[in-house]
Protein backbone atom coordinates (compact mmCIF):
# COMPACT_ATOMS: atom_id res chain seq x y z
CA UNK A 1 0.00 0.00 0.00
CA UNK A 2 2.71 2.38 0.80
CA UNK A 3 4.29 1.54 -2.73
CA UNK A 4 1.37 2.44 -4.60
CA UNK A 5 0.84 5.54 -2.31
CA UNK A 6 4.35 6.63 -3.58
CA UNK A 7 3.70 6.59 -7.24
CA UNK A 8 0.55 7.85 -7.20
CA UNK A 9 1.85 11.07 -5.84
CA UNK A 10 4.57 10.84 -8.00
CA UNK A 11 1.91 10.76 -10.55
CA UNK A 12 -0.16 13.31 -9.77
CA UNK A 13 3.05 15.76 -9.13
CA UNK A 14 4.21 14.59 -12.59
CA UNK A 15 0.29 15.36 -13.96
CA UNK A 16 0.18 19.14 -12.42
CA UNK A 17 3.95 19.65 -13.61
CA UNK A 18 2.93 19.01 -17.19
CA UNK A 19 -0.46 21.11 -17.18
CA UNK A 20 0.98 24.01 -15.51
CA UNK A 21 4.23 23.91 -18.54
CA UNK A 22 1.01 23.45 -20.86
CA UNK A 23 -0.71 26.64 -19.13
CA UNK A 24 3.09 28.27 -19.75
CA UNK A 25 3.63 27.35 -23.25
CA UNK A 26 -0.36 27.95 -24.17
CA UNK A 27 -0.05 31.77 -22.65
CA UNK A 28 3.35 32.15 -23.94
CA UNK A 29 1.76 31.23 -27.58
CA UNK A 30 -1.29 33.66 -26.94
CA UNK A 31 1.19 36.38 -26.48
CA UNK A 32 3.36 35.92 -29.81
CA UNK A 33 0.69 35.48 -31.75
CA UNK A 34 -2.48 37.31 -30.28
CA UNK A 35 -0.60 40.53 -29.85
CA UNK A 36 -0.86 42.47 -26.71
CA UNK A 37 -4.55 43.03 -26.09
CA UNK A 38 -7.02 45.94 -27.64
CA UNK A 39 -5.44 49.14 -28.19
CA UNK A 40 -6.88 52.77 -28.17
CA UNK A 41 -6.18 54.92 -31.12
CA UNK A 42 -7.63 58.90 -31.70
CA UNK A 43 -8.04 60.18 -35.11
CA UNK A 44 -9.18 63.82 -35.83
CA UNK A 45 -11.30 64.34 -39.25
CA UNK A 46 -12.05 67.37 -41.08
CA UNK A 47 -16.06 65.82 -41.75
CA UNK A 48 -17.26 62.41 -40.27
CA UNK A 49 -20.39 61.76 -41.96
CA UNK A 50 -21.79 58.44 -41.83
CA UNK A 51 -19.41 57.75 -39.00
CA UNK A 52 -20.62 55.85 -35.86
CA UNK A 53 -20.40 54.33 -33.20
CA UNK A 54 -19.73 50.31 -33.94
CA UNK A 55 -18.51 51.31 -37.55
CA UNK A 56 -15.48 48.98 -38.86
CA UNK A 57 -12.24 49.76 -38.71
CA UNK A 58 -10.08 48.27 -41.28
CA UNK A 59 -6.78 47.78 -42.81
CA UNK A 60 -6.27 46.04 -46.48
CA UNK A 61 -10.28 46.18 -46.57
CA UNK A 62 -9.76 43.42 -43.21
CA UNK A 63 -11.66 44.45 -40.03
CA UNK A 64 -9.46 45.09 -36.92
CA UNK A 65 -11.50 47.26 -34.55
CA UNK A 66 -14.43 49.54 -34.73
CA UNK A 67 -15.33 52.90 -33.31
CA UNK A 68 -16.19 53.91 -30.36
CA UNK A 69 -17.09 57.08 -30.20
CA UNK A 70 -17.47 60.73 -32.23
CA UNK A 71 -17.10 63.73 -30.51
CA UNK A 72 -17.52 66.72 -32.66
CA UNK A 73 -14.08 69.21 -31.91
CA UNK A 74 -14.62 72.75 -32.76
CA UNK A 75 -14.02 72.57 -36.86
CA UNK A 76 -12.64 68.76 -36.54
CA UNK A 77 -14.59 65.44 -35.05
CA UNK A 78 -12.40 63.16 -32.93
CA UNK A 79 -13.11 59.97 -33.63
CA UNK A 80 -11.98 57.37 -30.61
CA UNK A 81 -11.44 53.51 -31.92
CA UNK A 82 -10.34 50.24 -30.58
CA UNK A 83 -8.29 48.41 -32.72
CA UNK A 84 -6.32 44.43 -32.32
CA UNK A 85 -3.01 45.09 -30.97
CA UNK A 86 -1.79 42.47 -33.35
CA UNK A 87 -2.37 44.34 -36.02
CA UNK A 88 0.26 45.30 -38.68
CA UNK A 89 -0.59 49.43 -38.79
CA UNK A 90 2.14 50.95 -39.31
CA UNK A 91 2.82 53.69 -36.81
CA UNK A 92 3.12 56.92 -39.66
CA UNK A 93 -0.39 55.26 -41.33
CA UNK A 94 -3.23 57.74 -42.66
CA UNK A 95 -7.07 57.16 -41.88
CA UNK A 96 -9.37 57.45 -44.90
CA UNK A 97 -13.47 57.42 -44.32
CA UNK A 98 -14.27 54.71 -47.01
CA UNK A 99 -18.40 55.06 -48.35
CA UNK A 100 -18.50 51.61 -50.21
CA UNK A 101 -21.70 53.30 -51.52
CA UNK A 102 -24.24 56.22 -51.54
CA UNK A 103 -26.39 54.54 -48.92
CA UNK A 104 -23.77 51.98 -47.18
CA UNK A 105 -22.44 52.64 -43.95
CA UNK A 106 -18.69 54.11 -44.18
CA UNK A 107 -15.70 52.99 -41.84
CA UNK A 108 -12.53 54.01 -41.49
CA UNK A 109 -9.40 52.77 -42.96
CA UNK A 110 -5.99 52.65 -42.24
CA UNK A 111 -3.37 53.02 -45.52
CA UNK A 112 -0.54 51.78 -44.56
CA UNK A 113 0.14 48.42 -43.59
CA UNK A 114 3.44 47.76 -41.16
CA UNK A 115 6.06 45.60 -43.12
CA UNK A 116 8.88 45.35 -41.01
CA UNK A 117 8.76 49.01 -39.20
CA UNK A 118 7.47 50.23 -36.45
CA UNK A 119 3.76 49.74 -35.60
CA UNK A 120 1.13 52.30 -34.60
CA UNK A 121 1.01 52.14 -30.89
CA UNK A 122 -1.71 52.47 -28.18
CA UNK A 123 -2.87 55.43 -27.12
CA UNK A 124 -1.74 56.73 -30.68
CA UNK A 125 -2.75 60.09 -32.18
CA UNK A 126 -3.54 60.86 -36.00
CA UNK A 127 -4.00 64.59 -36.61
CA UNK A 128 -6.02 65.60 -39.23
CA UNK A 129 -3.47 66.18 -41.72
CA UNK A 130 -2.85 62.59 -41.96
CA UNK A 131 -6.59 61.70 -42.55
CA UNK A 132 -8.89 62.22 -45.34
CA UNK A 133 -12.87 62.42 -46.16
CA UNK A 134 -14.73 61.33 -49.44
CA UNK A 135 -16.41 64.60 -51.15
CA UNK A 136 -20.02 64.74 -50.30
CA UNK A 137 -22.89 64.78 -52.87
CA UNK A 138 -24.10 68.22 -51.30
CA UNK A 139 -20.62 69.22 -52.04
CA UNK A 140 -20.50 68.04 -55.48
CA UNK A 141 -23.64 69.43 -56.06
CA UNK A 142 -22.56 72.96 -55.07
CA UNK A 143 -19.33 73.06 -56.94
CA UNK A 144 -21.45 72.06 -60.02
CA UNK A 145 -23.98 74.72 -59.42
CA UNK A 146 -21.80 77.13 -58.73
CA UNK A 147 -19.52 76.21 -61.84
CA UNK A 148 -23.32 76.49 -64.06
CA UNK A 149 -23.84 79.66 -62.77
CA UNK A 150 -20.38 81.24 -63.36
CA UNK A 151 -20.68 79.51 -67.49
CA UNK A 152 -24.63 81.06 -67.19
CA UNK A 153 -26.47 84.23 -68.46
CA UNK A 154 -25.28 86.21 -65.12
CA UNK A 155 -21.36 84.87 -65.78
CA UNK A 156 -19.25 84.09 -68.52
CA UNK A 157 -21.73 84.46 -70.99
CA UNK A 158 -23.41 87.23 -70.09
CA UNK A 159 -22.53 88.61 -73.56
CA UNK A 160 -23.17 85.40 -75.41
CA UNK A 161 -19.30 84.69 -75.33
CA UNK A 162 -19.68 81.16 -74.73
CA UNK A 163 -22.64 80.76 -76.74
CA UNK A 164 -19.95 81.80 -79.81
CA UNK A 165 -17.37 79.87 -78.64
CA UNK A 166 -19.73 76.79 -78.66
CA UNK A 167 -20.80 77.64 -82.37
CA UNK A 168 -17.50 78.58 -83.35
CA UNK A 169 -15.98 75.28 -82.07
CA UNK A 170 -18.95 73.53 -83.21
CA UNK A 171 -18.51 74.66 -87.07
CA UNK A 172 -14.40 74.34 -86.93
CA UNK A 173 -15.30 70.55 -85.99
CA UNK A 174 -17.83 70.28 -88.88
CA UNK A 175 -16.62 67.55 -91.15
CA UNK A 176 -13.31 67.38 -89.42
CA UNK A 177 -14.04 64.49 -87.34
CA UNK A 178 -11.62 62.52 -88.95
CA UNK A 179 -8.70 64.64 -89.08
CA UNK A 180 -9.76 65.67 -85.46
CA UNK A 181 -9.58 61.98 -84.67
CA UNK A 182 -6.09 61.08 -86.53
CA UNK A 183 -4.61 63.86 -84.44
CA UNK A 184 -5.88 62.36 -81.22
CA UNK A 185 -4.13 58.80 -82.34
CA UNK A 186 -1.18 60.60 -83.78
CA UNK A 187 -0.77 62.55 -80.63
CA UNK A 188 -0.98 59.10 -78.54
CA UNK A 189 1.39 57.73 -80.88
CA UNK A 190 4.38 60.34 -79.91
CA UNK A 191 3.19 59.62 -76.02
CA UNK A 192 4.34 56.35 -76.52
CA UNK A 193 7.04 57.25 -78.61
CA UNK A 194 8.25 59.52 -76.00
CA UNK A 195 7.42 56.96 -73.57
CA UNK A 196 9.50 53.99 -75.40
CA UNK A 197 12.46 56.26 -75.91
CA UNK A 198 12.74 58.09 -72.39
CA UNK A 199 16.01 57.22 -72.09
CA UNK A 200 17.12 58.86 -75.35
CA UNK A 201 15.23 62.08 -74.50
CA UNK A 202 16.48 62.31 -70.88
CA UNK A 203 20.19 61.80 -72.57
CA UNK A 204 19.05 64.69 -74.80
CA UNK A 205 18.21 66.94 -71.75
CA UNK A 206 21.05 65.78 -69.61
CA UNK A 207 23.18 66.58 -72.84
CA UNK A 208 21.28 70.44 -73.19
CA UNK A 209 21.88 70.85 -69.50
CA UNK A 210 25.36 70.61 -69.88
CA UNK A 211 25.27 72.75 -72.87
CA UNK A 212 23.41 75.68 -70.89
CA UNK A 213 26.57 74.89 -67.87
CA UNK A 214 28.91 75.48 -70.23
CA UNK A 215 27.44 78.53 -71.53
CA UNK A 216 26.90 79.61 -68.20
CA UNK A 217 30.21 79.00 -66.97
CA UNK A 218 31.76 80.74 -70.14
CA UNK A 219 29.28 84.02 -70.11
CA UNK A 220 32.28 86.45 -70.81
CA UNK A 221 33.21 84.53 -73.87
CA UNK A 222 29.74 84.06 -75.38
CA UNK A 223 28.79 87.62 -74.12
CA UNK A 224 32.30 88.51 -76.31
CA UNK A 225 31.28 87.05 -79.55
CA UNK A 226 27.51 88.75 -79.23
CA UNK A 227 29.10 91.62 -79.06
CA UNK A 228 31.61 90.82 -82.41
CA UNK A 229 28.41 89.73 -84.04
CA UNK A 230 26.35 92.52 -83.09
CA UNK A 231 29.32 94.61 -84.71
CA UNK A 232 29.28 92.80 -87.85
CA UNK A 233 25.64 93.06 -88.71
CA UNK A 234 25.86 96.87 -87.40
CA UNK A 235 28.98 96.86 -90.50
CA UNK A 236 26.73 94.80 -92.93
CA UNK A 237 23.83 96.81 -91.98
CA UNK A 238 25.94 100.37 -92.53
CA UNK A 239 26.96 99.13 -95.82
CA UNK A 240 24.33 97.34 -97.07
CA UNK A 241 24.31 99.85 -100.22
CA UNK A 242 27.77 98.62 -101.15
CA UNK A 243 26.74 95.08 -100.48
CA UNK A 244 24.27 95.14 -102.38
CA UNK A 245 25.80 96.83 -105.88
CA UNK A 246 28.47 94.36 -104.95
CA UNK A 247 26.06 91.31 -105.48
CA UNK A 248 24.41 92.89 -108.29
CA UNK A 249 27.68 92.77 -110.06
CA UNK A 250 28.54 89.65 -108.80
CA UNK A 251 25.66 88.40 -110.63
CA UNK A 252 25.99 90.37 -113.95
CA UNK A 253 29.51 88.76 -113.89
CA UNK A 254 28.50 85.87 -113.22
CA UNK A 255 25.52 85.98 -116.33
CA UNK A 256 28.15 87.11 -118.27
CA UNK A 257 30.11 83.97 -117.49
CA UNK A 258 27.49 81.58 -118.37
CA UNK A 259 26.95 83.01 -121.40
CA UNK A 260 30.60 83.21 -122.47
CA UNK A 261 30.50 79.61 -121.57
CA UNK A 262 27.57 79.00 -123.30
CA UNK A 263 29.10 80.50 -126.58
CA UNK A 264 32.23 78.87 -126.68
CA UNK A 265 31.41 75.86 -125.39
CA UNK A 266 32.92 73.80 -128.72
CA UNK A 267 36.28 75.63 -128.29
CA UNK A 268 36.33 75.37 -124.17
CA UNK A 269 36.22 71.65 -124.56
CA UNK A 270 38.61 71.64 -127.57
CA UNK A 271 41.24 73.45 -125.25
CA UNK A 272 40.74 71.45 -122.26
CA UNK A 273 41.11 68.65 -124.35
CA UNK A 274 44.38 69.88 -125.56
CA UNK A 275 44.93 70.63 -121.69
CA UNK A 276 44.99 67.01 -120.94
CA UNK A 277 46.91 65.62 -123.92
CA UNK A 278 50.21 68.43 -122.32
CA UNK A 279 49.27 67.27 -118.62
CA UNK A 280 49.53 63.72 -119.77
CA UNK A 281 52.59 64.53 -121.50
CA UNK A 282 54.22 66.37 -118.29
CA UNK A 283 52.91 63.33 -116.47
CA UNK A 284 54.68 60.36 -118.90
CA UNK A 285 58.35 63.21 -118.78
CA UNK A 286 58.23 63.98 -115.01
CA UNK A 287 61.63 62.31 -114.57
CA UNK A 288 63.09 64.14 -117.72
CA UNK A 289 61.41 67.35 -116.83
CA UNK A 290 62.63 67.26 -112.90
CA UNK A 291 66.39 66.47 -113.97
CA UNK A 292 65.67 69.81 -116.83
CA UNK A 293 64.98 71.64 -113.69
CA UNK A 294 67.60 70.57 -111.73
CA UNK A 295 70.34 71.33 -114.51
CA UNK A 296 68.72 74.65 -116.35
CA UNK A 297 69.63 76.85 -113.45
CA UNK A 298 73.54 75.61 -113.78
CA UNK A 299 73.45 75.79 -116.77
CA UNK A 300 72.13 79.95 -116.80
CA UNK A 301 74.81 80.21 -114.58
CA UNK A 302 77.24 79.00 -116.26
CA UNK A 303 76.26 81.40 -119.50
CA UNK A 304 75.78 84.64 -117.26
CA UNK A 305 79.53 83.46 -116.21
CA UNK A 306 80.71 83.42 -119.51
CA UNK A 307 79.95 86.77 -120.33
CA UNK A 308 82.42 89.71 -119.28
CA UNK A 309 80.62 92.51 -117.75
CA UNK A 310 83.14 94.82 -118.62
CA UNK A 311 83.75 94.30 -122.00
CA UNK A 312 80.57 92.23 -122.78
CA UNK A 313 82.26 89.77 -124.97
CA UNK A 314 82.14 85.97 -124.55
CA UNK A 315 85.16 84.86 -122.43
CA UNK A 316 86.86 81.68 -123.22
CA UNK A 317 89.98 79.32 -123.98
CA UNK A 318 90.43 77.17 -126.49
CA UNK A 319 93.47 74.37 -126.90
CA UNK A 320 95.03 75.36 -129.90
CA UNK A 321 97.67 72.98 -129.75
CA UNK A 322 94.78 70.07 -130.39
CA UNK A 323 94.41 72.12 -133.77
CA UNK A 324 97.93 72.90 -134.34
CA UNK A 325 99.80 69.55 -133.80
CA UNK A 326 99.75 66.35 -135.89
CA UNK A 327 97.72 63.79 -135.26
CA UNK A 328 98.45 60.66 -134.23
CA UNK A 329 98.59 57.62 -136.75
CA UNK A 330 95.21 56.33 -136.21
CA UNK A 331 93.39 59.56 -136.14
CA UNK A 332 94.79 60.42 -139.59
CA UNK A 333 93.57 57.03 -140.72
CA UNK A 334 90.36 57.66 -138.96
CA UNK A 335 90.38 61.03 -140.54
CA UNK A 336 91.41 59.93 -144.43
CA UNK A 337 88.79 57.40 -143.86
CA UNK A 338 86.01 59.55 -142.97
CA UNK A 339 87.08 61.79 -146.04
CA UNK A 340 86.81 58.82 -147.87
Amino acid sequence: MTIHTRNGVRLYRFLAFALLLAVSVTAALWWIFAGSGSHHVTAYFSRAVGVYNGSDVRVLGVRIGQVDAVTPRGEQVQVDMSIDGSAPVAADTTAVVIAPSVVADRYIQFTKPARGGPRLPNGATIPVQRTATPVELDQLYASLDTLTKALGPNGANANGALSDLLHTGAQNLNGNGQAFNDTVRNFADLARTLAGNSGDLFGTVDQLQRFTTMLATNDHQVSDVNRQLAQVSDTLAANRGELADALKSLGAALGDIQGFIRDNRGALKSNVDKLAVITQTLADQRASLAETLDTAPLAVTNVVNSIDPATGRLQGRADLDYYLLPLPSDEVVTSQAGGK
